[in-house]
C-alpha cells in the first residue's frame, strides 16, 4: 500500500519535466494519474508518459488541453471525474517562460505567461473544487518558484505569475479549509532540467556557488515534496509555501 493508494491525482503540464516526475512518483505511491499537456502524442512525450505511469500498475490517461482555456479545462475535469471517479489531488504545474527586461517586454509576452502560469491554475481549481467539496476533501498544490517569493530581473512576468500562484494557494486554503480542502505551494529553486542544463557552464557554476548544498535540485526532490503535500502525512498543513532550493534563500 502506497501513501496515495486509492486516490486520483490530476497533474497539469505533465508530459515532461517536473510534471512528469510528479506524476510518476504519485503512481509509485499507488495513485491513479490523469494528466494534461497541450499535445498528447509520441513526438511531445505524452503517450510515453502515459505508458510509464500505467506500467506502475495504476490507471493513467493523458488529456490534450490548453490549460489557459477555461472551457477546455471544465471539459477535461468533467471527463476525469467520469473516467476516474474522483479528483483527490490537483497539481497546477503547467507553465512557460517568455523572459525579457521590463522595458523590452511586450504585451504578448506578459499575457501569455500570466495566462498559462496563473489563469490555468484558476481554471483547474474552479473546476476541481466542486468535485473535492462533494468528496469532503482534497489537496491542491500550486507549482510556484523562488522567483515568485524574491523576484528576478528579466522575469517580471514569470515572477508575477508565480507570486500569484502563492497568493492563490493561500486564498483558496482559507476559503476551502472548512470543506476539508488544503492548498499549498511549492517554490523550486535551481533545478537540474533540460532547460537549466542548456545554460552556459559559467552561469551554472555561478548559480550553484550561491546554494549552500552546492548542487542543483532534481525533479525527484520536487516530486517527493509533492507526494508529502498530497498525502495524509500533511493533513494539517495548508496555505504554506515550501521552498526547495538547497538553502539558497534562507
Amino acid at each position: 500500500m502506497g501513501l496515495l493508494s486509492g486516490k486520483t491525482a490530476l497533474v497539469t503540464g505533465a508530459a515532461r519535466g517536473i510534471g512528469k516526475a510528479i506524476a510518476l512518483k504519485y503512481a509509485s505511491e499507488g495513485a491513479n494519474v490523469a494528466f494534461t499537456d497541450l499535445v498528447i502524442d509520441e513526438e511531445h512525450g505524452g503517450l510515453q508518459t502515459e505508458r510509464e505511469i500505467a506500467a506502475l500498475g495504476v490507471k493513467a490517461k493523458g488529456y490534450a488541453s490548453n490549460a489557459a482555456d477555461f472551457a477546455q479545462t471544465e471539459e477535461v475535469v468533467k471527463r476525469v471525474k467520469e473516467e476516474f471517479g474522483s479528483v483527490d489531488i490537483l497539481v497546477n504545474n503547467a507553465g512557460i517562460t517568455k523572459d525579457g527586461l521590463m522595458l523590452r517586454m511586450t504585451e504578448a509576452q506578459w499575457d501569455a505567461v500570466i495566462a498559462v502560469n496563473l489563469k490555468s491554475a484558476f481554471n483547474f481549481i474552479h473546476a476541481c473544487v466542486p468535485v473535492m467539496m462533494r468528496q469532503r476533501g482534497g489537496s491542491i498544490i500550486n507549482m510556484a518558484s523562488v522567483v515568485g517569493v524574491h523576484g528576478n530581473a528579466g522575469q517580471a512576468n514569470y515572477a508575477a505569475s508565480k507570486a500569484g500562484l502563492i497568493a492563490l494557494a493561500k486564498s483558496v486554503g482559507q476559503e476551502m479549509g472548512p470543506k476539508g480542502i488544503r492548498a499549498n505551494a511549492i517554490a523550486p529553486g535551481f533545478i537540474d532540467t533540460a532547460m537549466t542544463q542548456a545554460l552556459p557552464e559559467n552561469i551554472r557554476k555561478e548559480w550553484i556557488s550561491k546554494i549552500p548544498l552546492r548542487r542543483g535540485g532534481t525533479v525527484d526532490d520536487i516530486a517527493s515534496c509533492a507526494v508529502f503535500l498530497a498525502s495524509d502525512m500533511s493533513s494539517y498543513i495548508s496555505g504554506q509555501v515550501i521552498q526547495i532550493d538547497g538553502g539558497m534563500n534562507m
